[in-house]
């Protein structure tokens, strides 16, 4: 098919024999590669447009995505088919076009499967995500794996696609052999160069086999509330509830300390704590508890308590836990608890809430209730005449 192909734009070239032998090379090669595109974009045009089952969506979906990558492939494989016509060049021009032809058709094939590993990845965690009844935690396992190890795929086919590219031409791969023989000092240097890049690359493999951290997690990070928002190849996006970023290298969730709200499950205890006076009724404070508790549809309905955690010599420290399904509905939850509460105390038994206290004791027999030196206290004077200082009358 390929020698019939060149026969027969070796019958076309006859017929423009009247041109330069260079011109008209070049315009066969242009020509032939604008057709060959457009061919290819009626080609997918009608991939598409075939009907199909729900399972050929994915199909459909990398054929949409891969409409212009086809098409330059194409183009070149065409190009590169013409170029034994193209006798208008010398020998070593034809086959400078040759490597060059190669070299942009490996890079296009490397992109277009990035693309096509970066299509499927994304129908697997919407399938994923999509099922009735699926656990949570399982969903974010699988997103931190894939997401991870899709990066580092990503890196890894492009280092290998341009890799592969470059070393077509002698000129690089001679190089390539040279630097390789003689990796003495230098490849110290690139290694020390890279060790941070390296440990983060490592780092990133580790956090999606071990998973200390998932997406969506809440983290306490220096203090504040985090969700895991990005894991790249070499940091984490970490978004606080005020929408800052905190952008963590990935190697330091396996190097330092740090606290995991949602490592095992998104449900979590939260604690709210209310200063009472002694007098506080604390039956009638947990029934009043317990009511509102059961209005609040953000409670689980598994775990909640009221003790008296601690006392001072002022008032004594009421401690409710309740738990929620998730870290945000517990924040809501805690808001909501003390709101109700404060206004039923203040309602119902106001006698609850802190005050400060002072006591008025009986004067012993003999003493005064009042000390006299506070009824009237002792002032001071001149004596007469005295100097009272400037504009004193007499002076």
């Amino acid at each position: 098919m390929t020698q019939h192909f060149v026969s027969t734009l070796f019958a076309v070239r006859s017929y423009f024999t009247w041109l330069p032998a260079p011109v008209v090379s070049v315009l066969m090669l242009a020509v032939v590669g604008i057709l060959a595109f457009y061919c290819g974009n009626l080609v997918t045009s009608l991939t598409l447009r075939i009907p199909g089952s729900r399972s050929a969506a994915l199909i459909r979906r990398i054929v949409a995505a891969l409409r212009r990558p086809i098409r330059i492939m194409i183009a070149f494989l065409v190009m590169l088919a013409a170029l034994p016509a193209a006798t208008g060049f010398s020998y070593e021009t034809e086959q400078e076009l040759q490597l060059f032809f190669l070299f942009l058709l490996i890079l296009t094939f490397g992109f277009s499967a990035i693309i096509v590993f970066r299509i499927m990845t994304e129908a697997y965690l919407h399938r994923l995500s999509s099922r009735e009844q699926t656990d949570d935690i399982m969903i974010r396992t699988h997103q931190t794996q894939i997401r991870v190890l899709r990066r580092l795929t990503e890196i890894m086919v492009g280092i290998v696609t341009v890799a592969s590219a470059l070393m077509l031409f002698p000129s690089v791969k001679q190089y390539g052999v040279s630097l390789f023989a003689s990796a003495g000092a230098a490849s110290l240097i690139v290694g020390l160069s890279a060790r941070g890049l390296l440990t983060n690359l490592i780092a990133g493999v580790q956090i999606a086999v071990t998973q200390p951290i998932r997406m969506e997690d809440l983290v306490i990070i220096n203090g504040d509330w985090c969700w895991v928002e990005e894991i790249n190849a070499t940091y984490v996006v970490l978004r606080v509830w005020d929408w800052r970023r905190h952008i963590v290298p990935i190697s330091y969730f396996l190097e330092n300390q740090f606290e995991n709200w949602t490592h095992n499950s998104a449900a979590i205890i939260g604690v709210v704590f209310l200063w009472l006076d002694y007098e506080a009724p604390m039956d009638k404070v947990r029934e009043m508890l317990n009511e509102i508790i059961r209005t609040c549809p953000l409670w689980d309905g598994k775990v909640f308590d009221a003790q008296v955690a601690d006392c001072n010599a002022q008032v004594m420290s009421i401690r409710i836990i309740a738990s929620a399904r998730n870290a945000l509905q517990s924040w809501d939850l805690r808001c909501e608890i003390r709101e109700k509460i404060i206004a039923r105390i203040r309602q119902e038994c106001p006698e609850a809430l802190p005050r400060a206290r002072f006591a008025m004791m009986p004067p012993r027999p003999g003493e005064e209730a009042w000390p006299s030196e506070l009824l009237s206290p002792k002032i001071d004077r001149p004596p007469p005449g005295s100097y009272m200082g400037p504009g004193t009358p007499g002076v």
